[in-house]
Formats: structure tokens, C-alpha cells, sequence
């Protein structure tokens, strides 16, 4: 990620670099509680629900706990450093973690592939997005897609979030009440808001009702601190080229890091698509190399680190939810035994709390002006996560809802 180069004159590879780079003290002045609080929400939404994904597809593929532990290592360790060094040069929150529909993806995939194919397909990704990302034509493409229509596939994706969060107190309103409750209180009384933002406040009082309650149940008795990276040996096979590369290239080029561009540009901010392209196909060589799908720019973990303070300032939540998750990858084991012992409705809670705002801004965003009929479409396709040629309901969202709009809103182009 270096200063701008061009293969074509009209054709931007890297972007620029806001001069002159931060100081670490400028850094820590521009830090604060409401930064540090979207941060551990953010690394705490990364670490719960997206593992199990990750635990999920991996046992039932059959890999072993030290493979497992590999795959944790390389999403929250590797992508933790890119994470620090994107959102502190381009002083603006840019997490980056892994694809988890890619990784639904490889979990169907491991019931008939070798897991050292499914590696080899994920170099071979790298490869492509690499490649994608150092032609350029990433930004142009990504340009031309209208915004309304890729946030109400956004909407799509994020929808989960707020019904789960309605439907948390049906199932264990012990937990999900007295959070729901500091929430709003915490938001209707904006002086004291400003001390505790609202999630935080939500996730100390879930802390303090989970242990109370005696509900925290550690998984597992026995297991290592320190994550210890296994480094796998790749093997070549047209099937899992063919069944595994263009799909995983798909949900990270135009579902993941797509999301990710939508919500970072509906706070206010500019994200670099080419370099970050380019990164996510550097890191996502690293991440092969100790068994870890492909990497991407995280829609739901930069919507929670840009959810409030100042956008200026927001780039330290970015820095600091990477620094957690370098933290959280060098003990893995330790970690996701923690985070699997607590209530569902804890997670669920805390996640849905979070994502609210970025859900409303996605609707709003979708259905505000131009585009309304491709973003209703998009919207509908996306929440029926309609599977074809392993590629997930978003990806077919996005391109249903723009041939929609061509056809039926023309004008709207003009």
C-alpha cells in the first residue's frame, strides 16, 4: 500500500497516503473511550459468532484441533497486523479479518476435498485477487455499482442481526432484558452516553448478568495458551480450482470487501479499493500458508468501529480492534473457550445492539432517493440466501438488483 502507480493514466492502482503519517502520540490523543468501546465490540462480534462459523465448517470437514487453532491464528493474528498498519496509514477504521460466506463455502466443500486442495485453492485465490487488484479494474467497477443498491444488500446481510436481537428476549430474557434496557437508557440520556457509550454499557451489564447468573461455561478442560500455526503443504486439483477459487474471489472482491466499502463510505469516509484489494491478496498468500480462507475487508466490524465519535478520530478504533485481535490470535485456544461459554443471547444481544445503527443507515441509504426498485430487489434476493454454483444469496443480491434497475430505472443512470 504505497503511493499512487498507474499502468493506464486513467487507471488508479494504489491510492495515496494522507501526509504527513500519524505519530504514535497523535495516535493516543486521538483515542478515547468511544473508540476503545467500538473496538471491543467490534473484536468481540468478530470473535463469537464468526468462529463458531469457523469451528463449524472445519470440524465437519474433519480437521483437527491444531488445524482449527492454525485457521483462528492466521484470521485474527495476520489480519489483526494488516487491520493496524491500513487503519493508521489511511487514518480511517479498515478491518480486515476473513470471508465467512467463503468459509461456509470450504465447509461444504471439505465433505469431498482433501483439506491440503482446500489450501491449495486458497493460493490460488490469493493469486486472483492479487492480480484483480494490481489491473486496477477493481475501483472502476466498484464505482459503477450504485450506492442504494449495494446497501440494500447490505441490508440484506445485516437484517439477521435485528431479528435476532427482537427474538433474544422470547429465549432468554434473564440476559437479553437488562442489556437491552442499559441500552436505551443509555441512549435517551445523551450526557451520560457520553461517558458510557450505549453497547458499552450493554456489554458491561451482560458481563456482570452472565456471571451473577452462573451462566459462563468454558468449553473444554484441557487445551494450550499460545496458538501454535501449522503450516500445511498445498495440493493441485482442477475440482477444488474449480468448485473453490471463483466463489471465494466472489465473496471477497464483491460480497465482503463490497459491504465493507458501503458502510465505510455511508460514515463519511473514502476507503482505499485498490489498495486494499492488493492486501487482501498479499495477506490472503500468508493466510494460506497456516490453512486460512481468504481474506477481505469486513462489512459488519467496520460498521461497529465507525458507529459513533468522530469521523476523524474513528481510525483509532480501527488500530485498536487490531491490536485485540493480534491478541486474540496468539490465544486462540484460550479465547474461543471463553467466548463459547457464554449465553447465546449474550452474543446474539450484543451484536444486534451494536448493528442497529448500521442497519438503519443501510436502509436509509437503500431506499432514500434513486434506486429503489434495484435496491428493493437486491434486498429480497439477498435475505432469501438463494444458492448457485456455491455462491450465496449477496453476490446474486447485488447482480439481480443492477440488471433490475438497468432495465426498469434508466432514468436514474442519467
Amino acid at each position: 500500500m504505497s503511493n499512487t502507480s498507474t499502468i493506464a493514466p486513467t487507471r488508479v492502482i494504489t491510492e495515496p497516503l494522507p501526509q504527513p503519517l500519524y505519530s504514535p502520540r497523535r495516535v493516543l490523543r486521538d483515542f478515547g473511550g468511544t473508540y476503545g468501546a467500538n473496538a471491543v465490540v467490534g473484536i468481540v462480534f468478530s470473535a463469537t459468532g464468526p468462529v463458531a462459523v469457523i469451528l463449524a465448517a472445519g470440524l465437519a470437514g474433519g480437521l483437527s484441533q491444531s488445524q482449527l487453532a492454525s485457521w483462528i491464528f492466521g484470521a485474527f493474528f495476520v489480519n489483526g497486523i494488516l487491520t493496524i498498519t491500513a487503519s493508521w496509514l489511511y487514518r480511517q477504521p479498515l478491518a480486515f479479518f476473513w470471508t465467512i460466506p467463503g468459509t461456509v463455502v470450504v465447509g461444504a466443500s471439505l465433505h469431498h476435498l482433501p483439506w491440503e486442495q482446500a489450501i491449495g485453492a486458497f493460493f490460488a485465490t490469493g493469486v486472483l485477487i492479487l492480480l484483480l487488484g494490481l489491473t486496477g479494474w477493481i475501483t472502476p467497477i466498484m464505482n459503477a455499482l450504485p450506492m442504494p443498491i449495494v446497501m440494500a444488500m447490505v441490508a440484506g446481510v445485516f437484517l439477521h442481526f435485528g431479528t435476532d436481537l427482537v427474538e433474544a428476549p422470547a429465549h432468554d430474557a434473564a440476559i437479553a432484558l437488562p442489556m437491552i434496557v442499559t441500552f436505551v437508557a443509555l441512549s435517551a440520556f445523551a450526557k451520560l452516553g457520553r461517558y458510557i457509550p450505549p453497547v458499552l454499557g450493554a456489554l458491561i451489564v451482560g458481563v456482570v448478568v452472565v456471571l451473577a447468573t452462573g451462566r459462563f461455561a468454558p468449553t473444554g478442560g484441557d487445551h494450550e495458551w499460545f496458538a501454535h500455526p501449522v503450516l500445511s503443504t498445498p495440493a493441485w486439483s482442477w475440482q477444488a480450482m474449480i468448485e473453490l477459487v471463483v466463489p471465494l474471489a466472489i465473496t471477497v472482491v464483491v460480497v465482503q470487501n463490497g459491504q465493507g466499502i458501503a458502510v465505510l463510505r455511508a460514515a463519511g469516509h473514502q476507503p482505499p479499493i485498490g489498495s486494499a484489494t492488493i492486501a487482501c491478496g498479499v495477506f490472503s498468500l500468508v493466510n494460506a500458508a497456516v490453512g486460512c480462507v481468504s481474506t477481505c475487508l469486513t462489512g459488519p466490524t467496520n460498521a461497529l468501529l465507525s458507529a459513533s465519535g468522530e469521523r476523524t478520530r474513528q481510525y483509532t478504533a480501527g488500530i485498536f480492534c487490531g491490536v485485540l485481535a493480534v491478541a486474540f490470535g496468539l490465544f486462540a485456544p484460550t479465547f474461543v473457550s471463553m467466548m463459547l461459554g457464554t449465553p447465546a443471547a449474550f452474543i446474539v444481544t450484543l451484536g444486534g445492539l451494536a448493528m442497529l445503527k448500521a442497519l438503519q443507515g443501510a436502509f436509509v441509504t437503500a431506499f432514500g432517493s434513486r434506486f429503489t426498485f434495484g435496491a428493493l430487489i437486491a434486498f429480497l434476493v439477498t435475505i432469501s440466501d438463494v444458492e448457485l454454483f456455491n455462491i450465496g444469496g449477496a453476490f446474486w443480491g447485488l447482480v439481480v438488483g443492477v440488471i433490475a434497475s438497468r432495465i426498469l430505472e434508466r432514468s436514474d443512470y442519467s
